[in-house]
């Protein structure tokens, strides 16, 4: 998940009043989209998890803001004796819950600033599991190596070709193989990055693809966060040649009045915040 400065997914407020701060909408290539993430989450990371390690937890598998949890959704399925790839995985707590539940696990990402965090919950823990630095668009793994492959809000909003994404995670898993990645729900495109009375109200395209940017004086992407359709999505995940097997929408619980970023009780009452989608390789 991204840092409640962008809070995970959905554009930030880029509102007139914003400006100043060269917030924009425009493209980029892939490498300053790269370079741009990498960057990012270095600088980022020690802010992050001051901010959101506690909700996220050292030894749990937090699917979304709401606070869907992998032990009660199970939408990995069988864990015990299975191969996981966690792609994008921050500071990896989803990773070393999975090796508690009997997987073996690998997690990538591509920021050390994030891995720092990982390889520190797992001192802290004594759950240790492989943290390999890589881009998600080119994982260093053979064909077939995993059974299964999961991010909670990692690697895909933040690459030009997430379509590239799918092939490369479809050719890491062996046939039968779950794929299961959350994303902000592609609605929230729409609205102001706001929790509040003010993220209430549409004010761009659904159907805008174009990035949020921001960038440095000089016009160079500090950060970058894609958007795809629903419909965008589900046409990735078919042309990479999977199967889709579920959409997981998950409602705001009763009780869960916390905040971050944009997600909150307000508006989380009235329209998703995330999108989970599962999907599998098919078996040949």
């Amino acid at each position: 998940m991204s840092d409640d400065a962008d809070e995970p997914g959905g554009p930030r407020d880029d509102s007139p009043e914003a400006d100043e701060r060269a917030v924009l909408r425009r493209t980029v290539t892939d490498a300053e989209s790269r370079q741009a993430s990498r960057s990012w989450w270095d600088t980022d990371a020690d802010d992050y998890q001051a901010e959101h390690g506690a909700f996220l937890g050292d030894l749990d598998f937090v699917w979304c803001p709401e606070g869907l949890r992998e032990a009660d959704a199970r939408l990995l399925g069988k864990l015990a004796g299975r191969r996981i790839l966690e792609v994008g995985c921050g500071a990896a707590a989803a990773a070393r819950w999975l090796a508690t539940q009997g997987a073996q696990v690998a997690a990538v990402d591509l920021s050390a600033g994030m891995l720092r965090h990982a390889a520190q919950a797992a001192d802290r823990t004594g759950v240790r599991v492989p943290l390999v630095q890589a881009d998600a668009l080119a994982l260093p793994f053979a064909d077939g190596a995993f059974d299964t492959a999961c991010t909670a809000f990692g690697a895909i909003p933040f690459v030009s070709d997430s379509a590239a994404v799918m092939r490369e995670v479809h050719r890491v898993l062996r046939p039968g193989g779950r794929w299961v990645f959350s994303v902000t729900h592609p609605m929230r495109w729409i609205f102001l990055d706001d929790p509040g009375e003010g993220g209430l109200r549409a004010v761009h395209s659904y159907f805008d693809r174009d990035p949020y940017v921001e960038q440095d004086a000089t016009g160079l992407p500090t950060y970058v966060e894609q958007h795809r359709t629903l419909g965008d999505r589900i046409r990735e995940l078919v042309g990479a040649g999977f199967r889709l097997v579920d959409l997981v929408e998950p409602e705001w619980p009763a009780g869960h009045e916390g905040i971050w970023g944009q997600w909150s009780p307000l508006r989380g009452r009235l329209f998703p915040g995330t999108a989970v989608f599962v999907a599998e390789r098919p078996e040949e």
